[in-house]
């Protein structure tokens, strides 16, 4: 009998579980990731070679013309390394770590997850995935408003592969804005990227200008038409009115324009 047990448990009837259960589901990029794994033996004693977690989004790439969507591990923690599970057995164990500063913001449809797993040998091993909601950090937030303050309308976040611009990753999350009121005449649209680090947000603006006549359709054949602003933000500047930020800004605008 014991033997036909370990073969279901091989196969994952009847083996172990696992569930890990979040202190918050709703954090900012830098925040701790906290909680507690829960397991939970099946009908035979299984050994766990160790328990390992992964924070998870996905991004966009193009090949061949078709737009295909990849995975990315945002970063791996291992909780523990062998573990002796008995039948029934239930164990609790803690974890905490960073999630990175340069963990997409979950706007959108952008999916953010932890994904819990125990490696066990000669078996099927068990899993469990847990969405996180990932906020804007206080200093993107501050940009983000003032971006929609001075006459842009979010209408598009994604991210995409770009090896030029991504840096721990492969890939960057674009904030696409278009314009809604003065700059209409000027500006296709307007593309934010953040580079979050600690104590520092680094803004990267990407002005897709309106072409305008010969020069202009010409300049937008060879993607001339594209400007690329750069600012940096600190934590003292989380103090200044939005409107202050918000005129900096387009006044960065603004000497592109010219």
């Amino acid at each position: 009998m014991s033997m036909f047990k370990k073969l279901l448990a091989s196969v994952g009837i009847g083996a172990a579980k696992v569930d890990a259960r979040l202190e918050q589901e709703s954090l900012v990029p830098g925040d701790l990731v906290k909680g507690e794994v829960h397991i939970s033996g099946g009908d035979v004693a299984q050994e766990i070679d160790e328990i390992y977690m992964y924070v998870i989004t996905h991004y966009e790439r193009e090949v061949n013309d078709n737009k295909v969507k990849e995975e990315c591990t945002l970063v791996k923690y291992r909780l523990t390394e062998r573990v002796y599970l008995q039948p029934k057995e239930d164990k609790v164990l803690p974890f905490a770590f960073q999630l990175p500063y340069e963990t997409p913001l979950t706007m959108g449809r952008q999916p953010v997850y932890l994904r819990t797993g125990l490696d066990i040998k000669n078996a099927i091993d068990p899993g469990d995935s847990d969405f996180i909601e990932v906020r804007p950090h206080p200093l993107m937030a501050k940009v983000l408003e003032a971006v929609q303050s001075i006459g842009f309308q979010l209408y598009k976040v994604d991210c995409e592969y770009n090896r030029h611009l991504g840096r721990t990753y492969p890939f960057v999350q674009e904030f696409e804005f278009r314009p809604t009121g003065a700059y209409r005449s000027r500006l296709e649209e307007l593309e934010v990227v953040f580079y979050l680090r600690e104590g520092e947000l680094e803004v990267l603006l990407e002005l897709d200008k309106r072409a305008r006549g010969f020069l202009g359709a010409w300049e937008e054949a060879f993607n001339l038409d594209e400007r690329y602003v750069r600012f940096r933000l600190y934590e003292a500047d989380l103090q200044k009115p939005t409107r202050v930020i918000a005129d900096a800004i387009e006044q960065k605008i603004k000497q592109q324009l010219r």
